[in-house]
């Protein structure tokens, strides 16, 4: 029995000083692919039921990780199996289904979030673009806003309306660019936002995610496809998450096209200290705990009414307020 324990504790002793350090770049479900410090590939599976305490995620780990694994096979095959995760610095989570309890971690360990949007085939609402800024400004990742397609921009009213939309995340505090991918149009902006950083890049469907990476990165050759022509709206090219290396710097996590946004674990009262220009507010309404809604002396709704809080970010936060899908 004695020869047994003893020969358990050196079997585990070398598997630990065997174990390496990595980040996952990619993800497909029940395999991971993760990077080590050296720069070579591993595909990896978790070790048994691996659940983070007290997570709901359907995901343990995600795209950004950084995990401890071992090899499985010396000599001949490559495969390995995770064995640890690491604290992460933040993330970014959503609701995994629309009724569901369960949440999806997207990234871990970013340092921005890119939020490509069109105004046109397809055109993405306010209500989407505010709800991932929430969970941005919720998990202290800042981020940028791309307006994708401006080739397309071509009569009044939308020229019109890219000019308020991006007045609007202007003044409320976020960096916006207008680019062309498929007409190369302000490409040098969009690269040098992500030169040397590690930038989630999140959208619907056929905003032209993937072909804005090849138009800076060509070398990547990401797959892409023509949005529907009878409902102008995109078909999913990227299947998993994937972390993709710059040759300026920097990863991309390429996601696939989000659908919808469901906010996860939001208290009602904090709500608004994730809208920037609300949360300037702060304590200068007539009660302190007032959550700008039906409140008589509040001054976020004062500054709705005079044009200095935009009506369609206000409107967006009662909707999220009250638990509305918008």
């Amino acid at each position: 029995m004695r020869e047994i324990t003893t020969f358990i504790k050196i079997f585990w002793a070398v598997l630990y000083h065997m174990s390496s350090t990595g980040t996952i770049v990619k993800s497909t479900g029940s395999w991971y692919t993760v990077l080590d410090e050296n720069g070579k590939k591993h595909e990896c599976r978790l070790r048994g039921k691996f659940k983070i305490a007290g997570s709901k995620a359907t995901n343990p780990v995600a795209v950004g990780d950084r995990v401890d694994f071992h090899i499985e096979h010396q000599g001949g095959g490559n495969t390995a199996v995770i064995t640890a995760i690491h604290d992460r610095r933040n993330y970014i989570i959503r609701k995994a289904t629309k009724l569901s309890r369960l949440t999806h971690v997207i990234a871990a360990n970013i340092d921005q979030a890119v939020i490509i949007a069109t105004l046109a085939e397809p055109r993405t609402s306010t209500g989407f673009i505010d709800r991932l800024l929430v969970t941005c400004e919720a998990y202290s990742i800042p981020a940028i806003i791309v307006f994708n397609k401006c080739d397309l921009i071509v009569t009044d009213d939308y020229k019109q309306a890219l000019y308020e939309m991006t007045d609007i995340y202007s003044s409320a505090g976020y960096h916006c660019i207008t680019v062309s991918a498929t007409q190369r149009l302000y490409l040098d902006l969009f690269a040098n936002a992500l030169r040397n950083r590690i930038s989630l890049l999140a959208g619907h469907s056929g905003v032209g995610k993937s072909t804005l990476i090849n138009a800076i990165e060509p070398g990547i050759n990401l797959k892409v496809q023509p949005i529907s022509e009878t409902h102008l709206k995109g078909k999913h090219t990227t299947t998993f998450a994937e972390m993709i290396p710059l040759s300026t710097g920097g990863y991309i996590i390429d996601t696939p096209g989000i659908k919808e946004f469901g906010l996860v674990d939001f208290m009602p009262e904090e709500l608004y200290h994730f809208f920037p220009e609300m949360r300037a507010l702060f304590n200068r309404c007539k009660f302190d705990n007032c959550t700008h809604f039906n409140e008589p002396g509040c001054l976020v709704k004062e500054y709705v009414e005079e044009g200095k809080i935009s009506i369609s970010r206000y409107n967006n936060y009662i909707g999220m307020l009250l638990g509305e899908e918008r």
